[in-house]
C-alpha cells in the first residue's frame, strides 16, 4: 500500500534537498539585506552634498568667484 506524498525512496534525499534549498534562500536573503544601503548606513555618507561639489569646482578653477558666490547663495536655505 502506498502512502502518497514524497514516497519512501526519496524521503532522506527529499529532506536534504528541502533543507539545502531553505538554507540557501536564507543565506541569499541575508546577503542581499547586507548589501542594500539602509538608514544609518555609512554608504549614505559617501554622497557629496551640493555645497561640497560646488566647493570642489571652485577649488579646481572650473568656476570663478562670482559664479561660486551666486551658486552658494542659491544653495543656502532662506
Amino acid at each position: 500500500m502506498m502512502n502518497g506524498g514524497f514516497g519512501h525512496g526519496f524521503g532522506g534525499l527529499g529532506m536534504i534537498l528541502f533543507w539545502g534549498v531553505t538554507i540557501a534562500l536564507v543565506v541569499l536573503f541575508a546577503r542581499d539585506l547586507m548589501q542594500r544601503p539602509g538608514e544609518g548606513s555609512d554608504r549614505k555618507n559617501d554622497r557629496k552634498s551640493a555645497r561640497e561639489i560646488l566647493d570642489e569646482r571652485y577649488a579646481r578653477g572650473e568656476i570663478d568667484v562670482t559664479e561660486y558666490e551666486e551658486k552658494k547663495r542659491a544653495l543656502t536655505p532662506k
